[in-house]
């Protein structure tokens, strides 16, 4: 499953909208995609989205759109 972390920089910042960015990673669940990130990453991540249909459809016609993927 696609899921879209939203997420800040850095852990030291209070989040704002904007300032917010986003990742997409491909994950079994929603724990499993935070803990890829935050394994890897400093970032303070305010949410993790499931996308699926239609929402992942839209999200695909973006040209941000790119699954990130981490290395082991």
């Amino acid at each position: 499953m696609i899921f879209k972390v939203l997420y800040q920089d850095s852990v030291k910042r209070t989040p704002r909208r904007e300032t917010t960015k986003s990742l997409y990673v491909e994950a079994n669940t929603e724990v499993e995609a935070r803990s890829m990130v935050e394994s890897v990453k400093d970032y303070n991540i305010e949410y993790v989205e499931p996308l699926e249909g239609n929402h992942l459809e839209y999200e695909k016609k973006s040209p941000d759109f790119k699954i990130t993927e981490f290395e082991k």
